[in-house]
């Protein structure tokens, strides 16, 4: 039974694990979204939100607490200039895990860490038959607006008849 074993272990020392975490919040402060493995996500996510904690708190012991954590002055100042006010209104879940599912070298699982009030990512899809298009006009075989080659087709020979210049 798993009674009072809180702490994620990851495979690794304390010191290397307090490291990790530490790196792994300040790349999602930085970045907004980070992709790492679930059971990482899973461990980083508690630490991200006391630190979104103390950063709604605002104090200069709060601030302190944040950077003997973290130790990156810069990820402190966003995560209390930015990322803490904008989640005001919230109590607790500021953080997202989605799943993206195995990762093809070793099948471990992915996951996407992210703030919940970040700015949304917009990806642009296109169809299969535009990606083609674009496809031809970066090779320089047909530009997007359709002149291509005209579309005849080539009589074919037979290798005997003409080329050889065989008698039948």
């Amino acid at each position: 039974m798993r009674h009072q074993n809180k702490t994620v272990k990851l495979g690794v020392t304390a010191a290397h694990r307090k490291a990790l975490l530490a790196n792994q919040v300040c790349s999602l402060i930085e970045h907004q979204r980070i992709k790492t493995t679930l059971a990482k996500a899973k461990a980083v996510r508690p630490l991200a939100e006391k630190m979104v904690t103390l950063g709604k708190n605002g104090s200069l012991h709060a601030r302190r607490t944040a950077l003997s954590v973290l130790r990156q002055k810069d990820a402190v100042k966003k995560l209390f200039d930015d990322i803490a006010p904008r989640s005001a209104s919230r109590n607790g879940g500021y953080t997202r895990i989605i799943k993206l599912g195995q990762r093809k070298s070793d099948s471990a699982a992915v996951a996407f860490l992210e703030w919940v009030d970040a700015a949304e990512v917009v990806i642009e899809e296109t169809t299969p038959a535009e990606k083609g298009k674009k496809r031809k006009a970066a090779k320089g075989e047909a530009s997007p607006e359709g002149d291509a080659k005209p579309a005849g087709k080539a009589k074919k020979t037979a290798p005997n008849e003409k080329e050889t210049g065989a008698k039948e």
